[in-house]
This record gives C-alpha cells, structure tokens and sequence, in this order.
C-alpha cells in the first residue's frame, strides 16, 4: 500500500469466521468434505409465504430504485405489531428503525453515541463486534466478566466498579446469551435497567436468539419499566425467520435515539430493498407453528450435538437457547484450538473455538445447530473414528 491503514484499525482485526472459513474453503477445494459446525447460518428456509412475497415484488416496475433510510411504513408498522404479539411490548411507528442487518446497528450506534475516550462495557465472552465497533468509534471497549459459575449473568458489583473508573456511556448486553445460550430473566433485566439509569448510561440489548428453542416467553429489554428512557433493543429476522442474507434487522427505542442513529445511518445506506422489505413484512405474520416446526428441527439437531460432545467428553448444560451449543473441553486438553484444528484437519469436522467471544471462553467450545441431522450424525462417525485412531496411536 501506500498509505497506512487508519490507526483506527490499529487493534481491529478481521472477523475470525472470514479469515477461518477461507481456511475451510481451501480445504474443500483439495477434495476435503468438511462438515460445518462453526457458523450459526440458518440453513431451513424462510416460509412459503415470504419468499413469494420478494417475488411478487421483484417482478414491478416500481421496485428497484432507491428506498427510504427508515423503511417503508408498512415495515415499520409490522415490527411493532411483532414486539406487541411476540413481547408483548407496545411500540410506535416512530420508535422502530428497520436495519440492513443488527450487525450494521452495532456499528450505527457505537458512532452515533461514543466519543474518543469513551468507553462500553461488553461482554466476555460475547459477540466480538461489540467491542471491535467500539473501536473502530474511537473508543475503548471494558470487558466485564460472565462465567460458569455466575450462570453466565453481569455481576451488578462488577459493573459498580467499572463504572467508577470513569467515562462509560455505554453497556452491551446479549440475551438470549451467545455463545453461551443463557437466558435472561425478568428481575435480572429490571436490575440493569436501574443500574442504567442511576450512571446515566445507554443500555442495549442485543436480542436475536428468543425465539430459537426458547424456555420461557421471550423477553425484550424494552418490556421493563422505565427501559425506553435509557435503553435500546436489537433485533433481527435473520435467526428467528430463517433470512440470514436478507439483511434486515431493526433497533427499537425512543425516537430521540433512534433520529441520533439515523444521522449516522443515512450517510452509510441508500436504504433497503423494498421487495426485501415487503418480504420481510410478510415474514413477520409467520403464525406459532411455523416457528415450532423451525425449532422441532434445531431440537433434533440439538439431541445430536449432545451425542457429538459426549464424543468429545465435554461439558455442557442441556437446556441452553438459540443454536449454538456451548461446552466445556476436558481439563486434559492443554490448548483447546489446537485440539479443535486437529479435529478440522484430520477428521473434517470444523468447531468453534470458544477463545474468539473473549478470554472467558479460553476452555470452551461451540457447536452449530445449523447443519441438517445426517450431517451431524456423519459428523459424530467421524470424531469416532479419530478418537479410536489417537488411543491406537498412544498405545503403540
């Protein structure tokens, strides 16, 4: 190059899964069948219904030009009738703003709140985007600790400390939990909505997972008392819809955020896709059965992956949401994603290293629900076999 990258990426990396996917393609390409079980990419189909709505209009004339940075009213208004039946948290028009993906959202609101010198707390382990946007805002990203044995939940003593420290503005939260699949519950959600407004600090609850295998009646951050005064929610049709490359998420909160947000968002995006967005509308009237059979079929998968994981004797909790599962690697294994790249190499079955969501996640694993049961069940044969190969080998 000629010129140096920007210092902003000075500790920005390239996303793990872009980097180790080209790794698993490179692999497929020398005749290698490798079975995925790394990335959580929706493999089921959206409904019926949404994919004849895209293409219902696609085929207009009046489709294909630039849309508005806030989405079509129809959209908007479907969102908020989805919180009310889903949450059973009310909202208005004006206090939804659809997104090309919550993912985009993240960054939207790490540029629209913090400042050089700031801070957001974020979890770990957890989505890495929250601090690597935090970052690329100028920022600083403070880790705050989730663990086993606090049920991987924020510890309110903790949080009280870092916030003495000064110069946080933020707090990033992710209920449903990933990696570790752990849900909120209500008085948990009530406690940080209070810790929230007490430091003057914006909470955001990242919520993409609640209806996948869910235990209980999904839960919004916005529910909560007093929550629209102090805290945002995002959400995503991408897990819960099966639209993983549809791009569309939304951020949900009073419309004083949201216009701060849409100053940053319109000047990164020319809008969304109207069929995009007419099929989402459509995807939102997906009725109860729908999202059961959708999660009939994660839960079969999901009785397999325990199967994979007793294969690899690790550690996990049976009840956990979304679709992933979390496990904990046995203390024999000395470095856990050397362990996981022998497993890749030598018997094509590719797990995610629990190191990538933070140095919580230093002795754990994650397995995908996102690959079809005969997968899974090939995928176990195979962590059979080279278990059997590796105690043949230490016997000789």
């Amino acid at each position: 190059m000629i010129i140096p990258k920007a210092a902003r990426l000075q500790h920005v990396q390239e996303y793990y899964f872009a980097r180790k996917l080209a790794e698993v393609r490179a692999l497929a390409a020398q005749g290698k069948k490798i079975i995925n079980l790394g990335i959580g990419n929706p493999d089921q189909l959206p409904s019926a219904a949404t994919v004849e709505a895209l293409h219902t209009s696609a085929a207009g004339s009046q489709s294909h030009g630039y849309q508005s940075y806030t989405g079509i009213p129809a959209l908007r208004q479907a969102m908020a009738h989805w919180y009310g039946h889903t949450y059973t948290v009310p909202l208005t028009e004006a206090e939804v703003l659809p997104l090309m993906g919550s993912k985009e959202g993240i960054v939207h609101i790490s540029m629209a709140f913090l400042n050089p010198g700031d801070k957001a707390l974020v979890p770990n382990p957890g989505y890495p985007a929250y601090a690597s946007a935090t970052r690329l805002a100028g920022a600083e990203p403070v880790s705050y600790t989730l663990s086993e044995e606090n049920g991987w939940l924020p510890q309110e003593e903790e949080l009280e400390r870092l916030v003495q420290e000064g110069g946080v503005k933020l707090l990033w939260i992710n209920y449903p939990h990933m990696p570790t699949g752990t849900e909120a519950t209500a008085h948990m959600l009530e406690r940080l909505v209070t810790f929230a407004q007490k430091h003057q600090i914006l909470l955001i609850n990242d919520n993409p997972y609640s209806l996948v295998l869910p235990n209980q009646a999904p839960l919004s951050l916005l529910g909560i008392p007093g929550a629209k005064e102090c805290c945002l929610e995002l959400n995503s049709l991408s897990k819960s819809h099966n639209m993983a490359g549809w791009r569309v998420g939304m951020v949900l909160g009073a419309p004083e955020y949201l216009a701060t947000i849409l100053a940053v968002k319109s000047n990164m995006d020319s809008g969304m896709f109207l069929p995009v967005q007419e099929a989402a509308v459509e995807a939102l009237q997906n009725d109860s059965a729908w999202h059961a059979a959708r999660n009939e079929v994660y839960g079969g998968r999901k009785v397999l992956a325990h199967q994979l994981l007793d294969e690899l004797k690790c550690v996990y909790q049976p009840d956990t949401v979304g679709m992933f599962v979390w496990a904990r690697v046995p203390d024999t294994i000395t470095d856990v994603e050397a362990y996981l790249d022998e497993i890749l190499y030598e018997a094509g079955v590719f797990i995610t290293p629990g190191k990538i969501f933070g140095t919580q996640g230093e002795r754990y694993l994650r397995v995908s629900l996102c690959v079809a049961a005969d997968q899974l069940e090939e995928a176990i044969k195979r962590i059979k076999h080279h278990n059997l190969q590796t105690i043949h080998h230490e016997l000789k």
